[in-house]
C-alpha cells in the first residue's frame, strides 16, 4: 500500500537508505556511465534506478531529504575533465540540479565541483550510490544529509 506524500519514484530500497542515513552521511546519484558496481564492491550500498532521470530522482529525494545545513557546500558535482573545461563544454544538468536544490532548501545552495578521480574516491566512502539511467554528461551529484528540526 503506498504512503501519502512520498513520491512514487522513490523505491522502498531507496527510502530505506534515505531513512537509515545519519547526519553527514552522503549519497551519490550516479549517471549511467558511472562505475557504480565497482565503487560499491567494497563500500557503499548500491541502489539501482535504471531508466530514471537523475533530475527526476533528485527532485523526489529533495522532498524528503534535508541537506546538511552546517556545510557551506552540502552538494557536489563531478568537475569537467581538463579537455572539456578547455572547450567550455556546457553542462546543462548542473543548472537543473541547482534549481532543484535551491527550490527545496528555499535558498541558494552552493554546489562544490570535485575533480573526477577525487569524486570517485569520495563516492567510495558514501553511504549509498544510486545508479540512474541518466545519460547527460557530468550528471553525477553527491548530497550530504542534514538534520530535521520539526
Amino acid at each position: 500500500m503506498p504512503l501519502r506524500k512520498i513520491p512514487k519514484i522513490l523505491s522502498p530500497d531507496l527510502l530505506h537508505v534515505l531513512c537509515s542515513m545519519g547526519h553527514g552521511d552522503e549519497i551519490v546519484l550516479a549517471d549511467l556511465h558511472f562505475p557504480s558496481s565497482s565503487v560499491c564492491r567494497h563500500g557503499p550500498k548500491e541502489i539501482r534506478a535504471d531508466g530514471l532521470k537523475a533530475s527526476d530522482l533528485l527532485k523526489a529525494i529533495m522532498e524528503v531529504f534535508p541537506l546538511d545545513q552546517y556545510e557551506d557546500q552540502p552538494a557536489a558535482v563531478m568537475q569537467r575533465v581538463p579537455s572539456d573545461e578547455a572547450k567550455n563544454l556546457p553542462v546543462p544538468i548542473w543548472d537543473t540540479y541547482q534549481q532543484i536544490v535551491n527550490a527545496s532548501e528555499g535558498k541558494t545552495v552552493k554546489i562544490e565541483q570535485v575533480e573526477r578521480f577525487a569524486f570517485y574516491e569520495r563516492a567510495k566512502k558514501a553511504y549509498a550510490v544510486v545508479h540512474t539511467g541518466e545519460n547527460m554528461q557530468y550528471a553525477n551529484i553527491i548530497l550530504k544529509k542534514g538534520c530535521v528540526f520539526d
